[in-house]
């Protein structure tokens, strides 16, 4: 039985990252032959097996075939005559198809050394087409790594076209769908993650709200960049700046302007109205990837609110009060954290603006530890109750934003 560290801690390793997860593929055993050693099987699908010390992950070598259709479409086998670089061959991209063995030394049957100096994303074999998901896998490969240079190898982004074209991206389950993009939204740049999967046609296919953004002209005195698309992933990218490894910030910077690529092209660039009209697009996306519940509701308020943060200077103390009503803020205050976040994403996501100051986001906190702090005990002992206790609770939080403001 031999064992090699193997995918991403070597691939970290190499490009001096911390390396946090360790996983191991074991050649010539069998799963009896672990299990008699104390490893504890975990895989339902191929074997994996957990060490009886380390607690980490040891996969029995395996090849594949394809079976059907989708990520889950295949067959995989393991045995004692299986290879590493069996085992190597069936992996995404040659910087993942790396191993190392006991005593350090590198195993690398693909050039994945030569590609991560190189800076290039390029499949093991073609047999990469056969899984739709290695298209978003790739793409957020480079939500990671584009700041530091990488690109994708032209003959890979052929493949991830055939791959869009063959309409197998559909056949992905949703929840993949959304932690692939919620991972990708976590990364240093999600904008190369939506631009690597507009190039090979495959945003279209799994984020078509997104999509549409592309093309679509901004008036320029607020939007030097005109196109909403590039708007929407310059703000991406200042959400990943402002709330670095926070998805749900991501996806809120994401989706805050779906509403532009639904306006009436007579009116363009003016886009009067976008942020109710961005809520049916918004509510599709959510439902059709199974966005979690609490995700979802903190974008739509983003999305509906988004303009009223931004001239929350002007606003009166009612108004105030009640944006921080509908966002359920009194009894949720980490909505108003987050909504604060991706409106100064908003605002930095436009060119020349990336270090724009963005007062709005903490008066928008002010405001709310103000009436935050108004208590409905002395109303009570007032004598007070019933709708009467929420009324005159509202007359003071207006009072306590009025000497915010």
């Amino acid at each position: 039985m031999q064992v090699y560290l193997v995918g991403g801690a070597v691939r970290d390793r190499l490009l001096g990252r911390p390396v946090k997860d360790r996983d191991w593929v074991v050649v010539g055993a069998t799963p009896e032959a672990l299990r008699a050693q104390g490893y504890k099987p975990v895989g339902a699908d191929f074997p994996v097996f957990l060490h009886p010390g380390s607690g980490e992950e040891y996969a029995l070598a395996r090849t594949e075939r394809k079976h059907g259709r989708g990520y889950g479409g295949f067959v995989f086998h393991t045995g004692p005559e299986v290879t590493l670089e069996d085992d190597l061959s069936r992996r995404d991209l040659t910087i993942n198809a790396m191993a190392e063995t006991a005593d350090g030394q590198l195993v690398d049957p693909y050039g994945g050394a030569a590609d991560l100096e190189a800076r290039v994303l390029r499949h093991v074999s073609p047999a990469f087409v056969e899984d739709p998901l290695r298209v978003l896998r790739v793409a957020r490969f480079m939500a990671r790594y584009a700041a530091q240079g990488f690109r994708v190898a032209p003959e890979t982004r052929e493949l991830m076209r055939t791959i869009a074209d063959s309409g197998e991206l559909a056949h992905l389950t949703a929840e993949r769908v959304w932690l692939e993009l919620a991972r990708a939204l976590a990364e240093p740049m999600p904008s190369a993650f939506l631009r690597t999967l507009r190039d090979c046609g495959a945003l279209a296919r799994v984020l078509p709200e997104v999509d549409a953004l592309y093309g679509v002209p901004q008036r320029a005195e607020w939007h030097p960049e005109i196109d909403c698309g590039v708007h929407t992933q310059m703000v991406v990218d200042a959400a990943a700046r402002l709330a670095p490894g926070d998805a749900t910030v991501g996806f809120c910077a994401l989706t805050h302007d779906l509403g532009k690529a639904l306006t009436p092209a007579q009116i363009l660039p003016r886009h009067l109205g976008h942020e109710s009209g961005g809520l049916p697009p918004l509510n599709t996306l959510c439902a059709r990837l199974k966005v979690p519940r609490e995700v979802a509701a903190v974008a739509r308020i983003v999305c509906a609110e988004h303009l009223n943060v931004h001239r929350l200077p002007e606003l009166k103390p009612a108004s105030i009060v009640d944006l921080i009503g509908r966002c359920d803020g009194w009894r949720k205050p980490d909505r108003l954290g987050i909504l604060a976040l991706a409106c100064a994403a908003d605002k930095r996501g436009r060119l020349g603006e990336a270090d724009a100051s963005y007062p709005q986001a903490e008066l928008l906190q002010a405001c709310h530890r103000a009436g935050a702090a108004v208590n409905a005990e002395p109303l009570i002992a007032r004598g007070l109750s019933g709708a009467a206790i929420g009324e005159a609770m509202r007359i003071a939080r207006i009072d306590a934003v009025r000497g915010v403001l």
